[in-house]
């Protein structure tokens, strides 16, 4: 079992989230196959919307990979991204400031946001314990998947 970060605007993993699907890095294909069904993925927003300038700086949403399904979704004539399942549980919005000292992950404390520009990485099981021990409620939420 790996754990990753996944980074997204708030507005676009709500959209996630209420379909049970993720995408990553503007929907490229490479980023999804490194996961493994029952992987874990931890999102974080910077932002609260797409594009906007309104600061969020929180992990905003927890799950693990459903399948091995690897699919394309129309969104537009020129954007087909794609997706994969994934079951979300319900979670508390977590500010990442005061995990900033304790996540291994992030090696320049001072420059804490740089790690993020990746949009998708992988963490060890601590940093994963200790950013979702502060989301999770353990509720699954039930989605609809394609």
């Amino acid at each position: 079992m790996k754990y990753f970060i996944v980074v997204v605007s708030k507005d676009h993993l709500a959209r996630g989230v209420e379909g049970g699907f993720m995408q990553a890095n503007h929907g490229k294909q490479a980023p999804l196959k490194k996961l493994n069904p029952g992987d874990w993925v931890i999102f974080y927003s910077a932002k609260q919307t797409y594009g906007g300038k309104e600061p969020l700086q929180a992990f905003t949403a927890i799950g693990q990979v459903k399948d091995d399904r690897i699919y394309q979704q129309e969104m537009s004539v020129d954007f087909k991204p794609y997706r994969r399942n994934v079951d979300f549980y319900k979670c508390t919005q977590t500010p990442i400031e005061p995990l900033i000292s304790v996540l291994h992950f992030i090696e320049n404390k001072k420059a804490w946001g740089f790690k993020f520009r990746f949009g998708f990485f992988e963490i060890n099981e601590a940093d994963f314990k200790t950013i979702s021990s502060a989301m999770i409620t353990g509720e699954l939420i039930i989605t609809k998947q394609i």
